[in-house]
């Protein structure tokens, strides 16, 4: 996938998610999530992706 072809599908995504609400957007993208891994139909991959996808923890520190 080039830059720009990432581009045109991330956009799209962020205006998908915009017009099916905030309320509905974890629904949504589990859902996606689901499709792509039934696209990918490889587990170890999505295994690994899974962890790659991880948001990083914040550690605040306490004064």
């Amino acid at each position: 996938m080039t830059d720009s072809e990432l581009d045109l599908v991330y956009t799209t995504l962020c205006k998908t998610l915009t017009a099916e609400g905030e309320a509905q957007a974890p629904l949504y993208l589990a859902r996606l999530a689901l499709l792509c891994m039934t696209e990918l139909d490889d587990t170890q991959r999505a295994l690994s992706l899974i962890e790659a996808a991880k948001l990083p923890t914040c550690s605040v520190a306490t004064a």
